[in-house]
Protein backbone atom coordinates (compact mmCIF):
# COMPACT_ATOMS: atom_id res chain seq x y z
CA UNK A 1 0.00 0.00 0.00
CA UNK A 2 2.64 2.59 1.09
CA UNK A 3 0.36 5.61 0.97
CA UNK A 4 2.07 8.99 0.40
CA UNK A 5 1.12 11.90 2.66
CA UNK A 6 0.04 14.03 -0.30
CA UNK A 7 -3.07 11.89 -0.88
CA UNK A 8 -4.64 12.97 2.42
CA UNK A 9 -5.64 16.30 3.88
CA UNK A 10 -4.47 17.77 7.17
CA UNK A 11 -7.50 16.50 9.10
CA UNK A 12 -6.74 12.93 8.02
CA UNK A 13 -3.22 13.20 9.35
CA UNK A 14 -4.28 14.64 12.71
CA UNK A 15 -6.91 11.95 13.21
CA UNK A 16 -4.54 9.20 12.17
CA UNK A 17 -1.86 10.46 14.58
CA UNK A 18 -4.40 10.45 17.42
CA UNK A 19 -5.68 6.95 16.63
CA UNK A 20 -2.16 5.60 16.22
CA UNK A 21 -1.07 7.08 19.54
CA UNK A 22 -4.07 5.42 21.21
CA UNK A 23 -3.28 2.05 19.63
CA UNK A 24 0.41 2.21 20.56
CA UNK A 25 -0.45 3.23 24.12
CA UNK A 26 -2.74 0.19 24.48
CA UNK A 27 -0.07 -2.06 22.98
CA UNK A 28 2.52 -0.66 25.41
CA UNK A 29 0.20 -1.32 28.36
CA UNK A 30 -1.15 -4.73 27.42
CA UNK A 31 1.37 -6.51 25.19
CA UNK A 32 2.99 -9.63 26.71
CA UNK A 33 6.44 -8.09 26.92
CA UNK A 34 7.64 -10.79 29.31
CA UNK A 35 7.67 -13.29 26.44
CA UNK A 36 10.40 -11.27 24.74
CA UNK A 37 12.78 -12.06 27.58
CA UNK A 38 13.22 -15.38 25.82
CA UNK A 39 15.80 -14.94 23.10
CA UNK A 40 13.84 -17.19 20.74
CA UNK A 41 10.71 -15.05 20.96
CA UNK A 42 12.62 -11.79 20.60
CA UNK A 43 14.48 -13.11 17.56
CA UNK A 44 11.19 -14.32 16.09
CA UNK A 45 9.62 -10.87 16.45
CA UNK A 46 12.62 -9.12 14.94
CA UNK A 47 12.85 -11.70 12.15
CA UNK A 48 9.19 -11.22 11.24
CA UNK A 49 9.63 -7.44 11.29
CA UNK A 50 12.61 -7.65 8.94
CA UNK A 51 10.87 -10.10 6.60
CA UNK A 52 7.78 -7.87 6.41
CA UNK A 53 9.89 -4.79 5.74
CA UNK A 54 11.45 -6.57 2.78
CA UNK A 55 8.09 -7.90 1.54
CA UNK A 56 6.44 -4.46 1.78
CA UNK A 57 9.36 -2.90 -0.08
CA UNK A 58 8.81 -5.23 -3.05
CA UNK A 59 5.68 -3.68 -4.53
CA UNK A 60 4.03 -3.17 -7.88
CA UNK A 61 1.91 -0.21 -8.92
CA UNK A 62 1.53 2.60 -11.41
CA UNK A 63 -0.02 5.41 -9.35
CA UNK A 64 0.83 6.93 -5.95
CA UNK A 65 -0.69 4.89 -3.15
CA UNK A 66 -2.00 2.17 -5.46
CA UNK A 67 0.82 -0.25 -4.81
CA UNK A 68 0.34 -3.97 -4.31
CA UNK A 69 2.44 -6.11 -2.02
CA UNK A 70 2.10 -9.03 0.34
CA UNK A 71 0.91 -8.27 3.86
CA UNK A 72 1.83 -11.09 6.25
CA UNK A 73 -0.57 -9.93 8.97
CA UNK A 74 -2.17 -13.32 9.59
CA UNK A 75 1.19 -15.05 9.87
CA UNK A 76 2.38 -12.39 12.33
CA UNK A 77 -0.76 -12.75 14.46
CA UNK A 78 -0.54 -16.55 14.57
CA UNK A 79 3.16 -16.48 15.46
CA UNK A 80 3.23 -13.58 17.91
CA UNK A 81 -0.31 -12.83 19.00
CA UNK A 82 -2.19 -9.69 18.05
CA UNK A 83 -0.41 -7.16 20.26
CA UNK A 84 3.14 -8.26 19.51
CA UNK A 85 2.17 -8.51 15.85
CA UNK A 86 1.34 -4.80 16.01
CA UNK A 87 4.83 -4.22 17.40
CA UNK A 88 6.46 -6.23 14.60
CA UNK A 89 4.46 -4.43 11.92
CA UNK A 90 5.33 -1.07 13.47
CA UNK A 91 9.03 -1.95 13.31
CA UNK A 92 8.66 -3.07 9.68
CA UNK A 93 6.93 0.17 8.71
CA UNK A 94 9.55 2.20 10.56
CA UNK A 95 12.29 0.45 8.64
CA UNK A 96 10.59 1.33 5.37
CA UNK A 97 10.26 4.94 6.48
CA UNK A 98 13.97 5.14 7.35
CA UNK A 99 14.69 3.72 3.89
CA UNK A 100 12.60 6.44 2.25
CA UNK A 101 9.76 4.12 1.21
CA UNK A 102 7.07 6.22 2.88
CA UNK A 103 6.80 9.76 4.24
CA UNK A 104 7.13 10.06 8.01
CA UNK A 105 4.03 12.25 7.97
CA UNK A 106 2.11 9.33 6.46
CA UNK A 107 3.45 6.76 8.95
CA UNK A 108 0.26 6.75 11.08
CA UNK A 109 -2.11 6.36 8.13
CA UNK A 110 -0.02 3.53 6.74
CA UNK A 111 0.21 1.93 10.17
CA UNK A 112 -3.55 2.02 10.65
CA UNK A 113 -4.33 0.61 7.20
CA UNK A 114 -1.39 -1.79 6.80
CA UNK A 115 -1.02 -3.00 10.40
CA UNK A 116 -3.89 -2.23 12.76
CA UNK A 117 -6.77 -3.05 10.40
CA UNK A 118 -5.22 -6.31 9.09
CA UNK A 119 -4.20 -7.46 12.59
CA UNK A 120 -7.69 -6.80 13.95
CA UNK A 121 -9.22 -8.69 11.02
CA UNK A 122 -6.77 -11.59 11.36
CA UNK A 123 -7.37 -11.90 15.08
CA UNK A 124 -11.14 -11.77 14.59
CA UNK A 125 -10.98 -14.56 11.98
CA UNK A 126 -8.79 -16.68 14.27
CA UNK A 127 -11.21 -16.28 17.17
CA UNK A 128 -14.24 -16.99 14.99
CA UNK A 129 -12.71 -20.22 13.71
CA UNK A 130 -11.79 -21.30 17.25
CA UNK A 131 -15.35 -20.77 18.46
CA UNK A 132 -17.32 -22.11 15.49
CA UNK A 133 -15.25 -24.78 13.74
CA UNK A 134 -13.82 -28.09 14.98
CA UNK A 135 -10.48 -27.98 16.79
CA UNK A 136 -8.52 -29.83 14.12
CA UNK A 137 -5.01 -29.42 12.75
CA UNK A 138 -6.20 -29.03 9.15
CA UNK A 139 -8.81 -26.46 10.18
CA UNK A 140 -6.05 -24.37 11.74
CA UNK A 141 -3.73 -24.69 8.77
CA UNK A 142 -6.13 -24.40 5.85
CA UNK A 143 -8.98 -22.29 7.20
CA UNK A 144 -6.99 -19.90 9.39
CA UNK A 145 -3.54 -20.04 7.81
CA UNK A 146 -4.45 -20.23 4.12
CA UNK A 147 -8.01 -18.94 3.67
CA UNK A 148 -7.76 -16.47 6.54
CA UNK A 149 -4.68 -14.84 5.06
CA UNK A 150 -6.45 -14.33 1.73
CA UNK A 151 -9.56 -12.87 3.36
CA UNK A 152 -7.49 -10.45 5.44
CA UNK A 153 -5.58 -8.94 2.52
CA UNK A 154 -8.70 -8.67 0.36
CA UNK A 155 -10.66 -6.91 3.11
CA UNK A 156 -7.70 -4.66 3.77
CA UNK A 157 -7.69 -3.70 0.11
CA UNK A 158 -11.39 -2.81 0.30
CA UNK A 159 -10.96 -0.67 3.42
CA UNK A 160 -7.87 1.06 2.04
CA UNK A 161 -9.76 1.83 -1.16
CA UNK A 162 -12.64 3.28 0.88
CA UNK A 163 -10.16 5.53 2.67
CA UNK A 164 -8.65 6.68 -0.64
CA UNK A 165 -12.11 7.37 -2.05
CA UNK A 166 -13.28 9.36 1.00
CA UNK A 167 -10.05 11.37 1.02
CA UNK A 168 -10.72 12.38 -2.58
CA UNK A 169 -7.46 10.89 -3.81
CA UNK A 170 -9.17 8.67 -6.41
CA UNK A 171 -12.67 8.16 -7.72
CA UNK A 172 -14.65 5.13 -6.56
CA UNK A 173 -15.13 3.87 -10.12
CA UNK A 174 -11.41 3.97 -10.85
CA UNK A 175 -10.55 2.10 -7.66
CA UNK A 176 -13.27 -0.50 -8.28
CA UNK A 177 -12.17 -1.18 -11.85
CA UNK A 178 -8.42 -0.62 -11.84
CA UNK A 179 -7.27 -1.44 -8.30
CA UNK A 180 -9.55 -3.68 -6.24
CA UNK A 181 -9.67 -6.63 -8.71
CA UNK A 182 -5.95 -7.19 -8.22
CA UNK A 183 -6.50 -7.96 -4.54
CA UNK A 184 -8.25 -11.17 -5.56
CA UNK A 185 -5.04 -12.33 -7.23
CA UNK A 186 -2.94 -11.00 -4.37
CA UNK A 187 -5.12 -12.98 -1.98
CA UNK A 188 -4.06 -16.27 -3.59
CA UNK A 189 -0.37 -15.34 -3.24
CA UNK A 190 -0.85 -14.26 0.36
CA UNK A 191 -2.72 -17.46 1.16
CA UNK A 192 -0.08 -19.78 -0.26
CA UNK A 193 2.94 -17.99 1.18
CA UNK A 194 1.54 -17.27 4.64
CA UNK A 195 -0.21 -20.63 4.84
CA UNK A 196 2.90 -22.53 3.80
CA UNK A 197 5.00 -20.62 6.33
CA UNK A 198 2.59 -21.35 9.17
CA UNK A 199 2.42 -25.02 8.16
CA UNK A 200 6.21 -25.32 8.27
CA UNK A 201 6.37 -23.59 11.63
CA UNK A 202 3.62 -25.76 13.13
CA UNK A 203 5.30 -28.95 11.94
CA UNK A 204 8.93 -28.13 12.72
CA UNK A 205 8.83 -25.22 15.20
CA UNK A 206 5.43 -25.21 16.94
CA UNK A 207 6.85 -23.03 19.71
CA UNK A 208 7.08 -20.25 17.12
CA UNK A 209 3.28 -20.23 16.64
CA UNK A 210 1.67 -18.90 19.80
CA UNK A 211 -1.85 -19.51 18.44
CA UNK A 212 -1.22 -23.24 17.96
CA UNK A 213 -1.98 -25.47 20.95
CA UNK A 214 -0.95 -29.13 20.67
CA UNK A 215 -3.58 -30.15 23.22
CA UNK A 216 -6.35 -28.47 21.23
CA UNK A 217 -5.42 -29.43 17.71
CA UNK A 218 -3.57 -32.76 18.03
CA UNK A 219 -4.50 -34.52 21.28
CA UNK A 220 -6.92 -37.42 20.77
CA UNK A 221 -7.43 -36.50 17.10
Amino acid sequence: MNLPASLFGTAWHWVSWALTALVLYQVWRRAPWARLREATQLNLLLGIAMALALAWSMKAGVKPGLNLHLLGAMAAVLCLGARLALVALALALTGIAFNGGIDWQAWPINYLLMAVVPVVLANAIRKWVEHHLPAHFFVFVFVVGFAGSAVVIMLQGVLASVALAFSGAYEVGYLANEYLPFFLLLGFSEAWLSGALITLFVVYRPEWVVAFDDRRYLLNK
